[in-house]
C-alpha cells in the first residue's frame, strides 16, 4: 500500500487525519534516511574491499611476472617458449584489468557515495529543517490563537480588531509554512525515486564497464590463448608419448642403478473549543469536530497539535439545534450553543473566528444567515458526439494519415493557438461542413492534430466518461496484462454507443500512427502519454489525481495495442441483451460532463494555472427493476442500434454533469501558444523533436 497523497487544501484544516498522513510521510523519510546512511556505510566498505581485492590481485600479478620458467636442456621448442612467456602475459592482463578496477573504484566514490550523501544532506536534511520550522510555527500559532481567544469581549473594539489582525498574520504565516513543508516532503518522496536510484544505476554501470573491459581483454587475449592451448596440448601429448619411455628407463634404473641414471466526506470540519464543566469550574478543551448534514452527526475528537496526540476519547452526538450565543451572554467570542438529541443539556462551543462560526452555523442550519457561494453560470459548449462531431474527427484523421503520418513528434508538437481556433471555427461551421469534404492543404499537420485533441477536450465530458474513471484506473492496476485487457474490454462495452464508436475511430487511427513509429517517433507509450489525460481527465485536479496519470496512459496503451479485439469482439462475460440495450438507452439520455484539459507532465511542458471549473451534478435515474418478457421483445424490435450497457448497481456509475466551458477552445498554453508554437525539444524514442 503506497503513501497517501498530501493535499495542499488539508494544510488549512490541519486535521488529525492530515497530521497522521504527514506522520506517515515523515516516518518514510526517516526510514529512507537510515537506509541511505547504512547504504553509504556499506558502499564505503565495498569500495574498501574492492581496493583490497585489487591490491591482492596486483600482488598476484607481480608474483606471476617475476617467475621465470627454465626448461631442461640447452634449447627450447616453440611450444616451450610460448608456455614460458605465458605467466608474463597473464600478469599483463591482470594488471590491465586492475587498472580499470582502480578507475572504477575512484569513480564509485564520485557517482555513488557523493550523490547519496548530497541527497541525504540537501534533500532529507532540508525536509528535517522544514519540519523543525513547521513544528515551531505550529506551537507559535496555537499559543497565539489560545491567547487571542481568551481575550475578553469587553475590551475596546480597536484592541479587539488589532488582536484579530495579529492572529490573521500569524495564521497566514503558519499556513504558508505548512504548505512549504508539505511541498518539500512530497518533493523529497518523489525525488528519491530517481536521485536515490540513479547513483546506484551509475555505480552498476561502472561495474558493467569494468566487466565489459574484461570482456574486451578476453577478446584481445584470445589469439594468445589459442596459441597457448595448442602449445600446452602439444606439450602434454609429447609428455604422454615420452612418459612410457621415461618409466621404462626408471625401472631399468631401479633394476640396475649403476648401468642406467562471482516501491472529505464531511459537511463541515475543523477545530472548536468545547466548554466542559469541571469540579473547580469550567474549562475550554480543544476538539477537532466533524459534522455530516445527512445524518446530523457531530463527532468531537479532543486533540491538541502541540502535544501531537488525542486528549481523551472520541464523542459522537446527533444534532437537534444550533444557536448563536450573544456577545453579552458570555465572556468568550465566537460562541454558539448546540443541543443534541441523545445528550441532555447544551454544549457551548467556540469557533476560531467570526467567519468560522458563521460557516459552522450555516452547515448546522443555525440561526445565522445562510451564504450561498456564487457559481459562475457557464454557457454550454458546442462540441458534441453528433454527425458533425464524427465528421470533424474523420476529416482530421484523414488529413493526418494522408499528409503527415510520418512527421516526427506527431500529436506531440503543437500548433499555434490562434490558428487552431480558426480551424475549429471553420470545421464547426455548418455551412462549411456541408461544402467542404476535406481539410484544406493550407493547414499544417500540427495545427490539425492540435485541433483534433482540442475538439475532444471540448466535448461535454471525456470520451471514457467520469463515472468509469475509477474503474479504468483499477483495471490498469491489476497484476497481469491479460487481466487488465479483459477488464478494460468489458468496461469499453459499457460506454454509450457513440462514445465507443468515436473511441474506436480514434484508436484505429492511433494504431496506424504507432505502426510508423520508426519515422514519427510516436510509440504506443508516447501516444498514451499524449491522449491519456485527454480521454480520461478526472473531474477534480488533486494531487491524488495527478498521481493516477500514469495509469490513464496505461489504459490508452492497452486500447491501442488491442483495439481490434476490444472494439470488434464481445467481452467474455457479457450481460443479457435486454440489460445491455436498456442500459445503453439510459446512457444515451444523459449528457456527459465537461472538464478542462490535463497537462502532459511527462514531457515537462510549461503549464499555466487554470481556474477550477464549477460543476453541477445530476444523478442518473435507475432502470425499471422488473420488465415483462413481452416488453423486452417489443423494445428489442423497436431499437435497431443498441446503446452501451451501464450497470446501475455499479457504485462507479453515478453520472455527473458539470457545466461546459463558454469559450471555443479551453485555455491551455501547454497545448498551444497564443501567437507562436513552443520551442522546447522533446526526446521521443531516442530522437529529439523541435516543437
Amino acid at each position: 500500500m503506497g503513501l497517501p497523497a498530501l493535499e495542499f487544501s488539508d494544510c488549512c484544516l490541519d486535521s488529525p487525519l492530515f497530521r497522521e498522513r504527514l506522520k506517515s510521510h515523515e516516518a518514510e523519510l526517516d526510514k529512507t534516511n537510515k537506509f541511505i546512511k547504512e547504504l553509504i556505510k556499506d558502499g564505503k566498505s565495498l569500495i574498501a574491499a574492492l581496493k583490497n581485492l585489487s591490491s591482492a590481485k596486483r600482488k598476484f600479478a607481480d608474483s606471476l611476472n617475476d617467475f621465470k620458467f627454465r626448461c631442461i636442456g640447452d634449447a627450447e621448442t616453440d611450444d616451450e617458449i610460448c608456455i614460458a612467456k605465458s605467466l608474463q602475459e597473464f600478469a599483463a592482463v591482470l594488471r590491465n584489468l586492475e587498472d580499470e578496477r582502480i578507475r572504477m573504484i575512484e569513480n564509485a566514490s564520485e557517482v555513488l557515495i557523493t550523490p547519496l550523501e548530497k541527497f541525504r544532506k540537501e534533500q532529507i536534511g532540508a525536509a528535517k529543517e522544514a519540519k523543525k520550522k513547521y513544528d515551531k510555527e505550529t506551537e507559535k500559532y496555537c499559543g497565539v490563537l489560545e491567547k487571542h481567544l481568551n481575550l475578553s469581549s469587553k475590551k475596546k473594539e480597536s484592541q479587539l480588531q488589532e488582536a484579530d489582525s495579529q492572529v490573521d498574520v500569524v495564521r497566514q504565516h503558519f499556513y504558508e509554512v505548512s504548505l512549504e513543508y508539505v511541498f518539500k516532503v512530497q518533493e523529497v518522496q518523489e525525488r528519491k525515486m530517481f536521485e536515490f536510484v540513479e547513483p546506484l544505476l551509475a555505480f552498476l554501470q561502472g561495474l558493467f564497464t569494468f566487466y565489459h573491459h574484461g570482456y574486451e581483454l578476453a577478446k584481445d587475449f584470445s589469439d594468445f590463448k589459442t596459441e597457448l592451448t595448442i602449445s600446452i596440448q602439444n606439450t602434454r601429448n609429447r609428455f604422454e608419448g615420452t612418459r612410457s619411455e621415461v618409466e621404462s628407463l626408471m625401472r631399468k634404473m631401479k633394476e640396475n642403478p649403476h648401468e642406467h641414471k562471482n516501491i472529505s466526506p464531511y459537511t463541515m470540519e475543523g477545530y472548536l473549543y468545547v466548554q466542559e464543566k469541571r469540579h473547580f469550574g469550567t474549562s475550554w478543551v480543544k476538539h477537532y469536530c466533524t459534522y455530516q448534514s445527512d445524518s446530523k452527526r457531530i463527532t468531537m475528537v479532543p486533540f491538541d497539535q502541540k502535544s501531537g496526540g488525542k486528549g481523551g476519547e472520541d464523542e459522537a452526538i446527533i444534532l437537534k439545534s444550533c444557536t448563536r450565543r450573544k456577545t453579552d451572554s458570555i465572556e468568550k467570542r465566537f460562541c454558539f450553543d448546540v443541543e443534541a438529541v441523545d445528550r441532555p443539556g447544551v454544549i457551548t462551543m467556540q469557533a476560531l473566528s467570526e467567519e468560522d462560526r458563521r460557516l459552522w452555523m450555516e452547515a448546522m442550519d443555525g440561526r445565522e444567515p445562510v451564504y450561498n457561494s456564487n457559481k459562475d453560470n457557464q454557457t454550454e459548449g458546442t462540441a458534441q458526439l453528433d454527425n458533425m462531431g464524427f465528421s470533424i474527427v474523420k476529416k482530421c484523421i484523414h488529413a493526418v494519415e494522408t499528409r503527415g503520418i510520418n512527421e516526427q513528434g506527431l500529436y506531440r508538437i503543437v500548433g499555434v493557438n490562434s490558428r487552431v481556433q480558426r480551424l475549429l471555427s471553420i470545421l464547426m461551421d455548418p455551412k462549411s461542413a456541408e461544402t467542404e469534404d476535406e481539410i484544406s492543404a493550407e493547414w499544417e499537420v500540427k495545427t490539425i492534430t492540435s485541433a483534433l485533441k482540442t475538439y475532444l477536450r471540448m466535448l461535454p465530458g471525456p470520451l471514457m466518461m467520469y463515472q468509469f474513471q475509477r474503474s479504468f484506473i483499477k483495471a490498469a492496476k491489476l497484476e497481469n496484462q491479460e487481466s487488465r485487457t479483459s477488464e478494460i474490454h468489458s468496461l469499453i462495452h459499457r460506454l454509450p454507443e457513440k462514445n465507443r464508436q468515436m473511441l474506436q475511430l480514434l484508436m484505429n487511427h492511433l494504431a496506424n500512427v504507432a505502426k510508423n513509429h520508426k519515422q514519427n517517433l510516436m510509440t504506443v507509450a508516447n501516444l498514451g502519454v499524449v491522449f491519456g489525460p485527454t480521454l480520461m481527465r478526472p473531474q477534480e485536479e488533486t494531487v491524488a489525481a495527478i498521481m493516477d496519470i500514469k495509469f490513464q496512459n496505461i489504459v490508452v496503451e492497452i486500447l491501442i495495442e488491442n483495439h481490434e479485439k476490444i472494439f470488434n469482439t464481445v467481452p467474455e462475460t457479457p450481460q443479457s441483451n435486454c440489460q445491455l440495450l436498456l442500459s445503453r438507452k439510459r446512457s444515451m439520455d444523459s449528457k456527459p460532463p465537461s472538464c478542462s484539459e490535463r497537462p502532459l507532465t511527462l514531457f515537462h511542458t510549461a503549464q499555466p494555472s487554470e481556474k477550477q471549473e464549477n460543476r453541477n451534478s445530476i444523478i442518473n435515474s435507475s432502470l425499471e427493476s422488473v420488465i415483462s418478457s413481452s416488453n423486452i421483445n417489443s423494445f428489442l424490435h423497436s431499437n435497431s442500434t443498441p446503446q452501451s450497457n451501464m450497470n446501475s448497481s455499479d457504485p462507479d456509475l453515478e453520472v455527473v454533469k458539470p457545466s461546459r466551458p463558454n469559450s471555443l477552445v479551453p485555455p491551455d498554453s501547454a497545448e498551444a501558444s497564443e501567437d507562436a508554437p513552443t520551442s522546447d525539444q522533446t526526446s521521443l524514442e531516442g530522437g529529439s523533436v523541435d516543437k
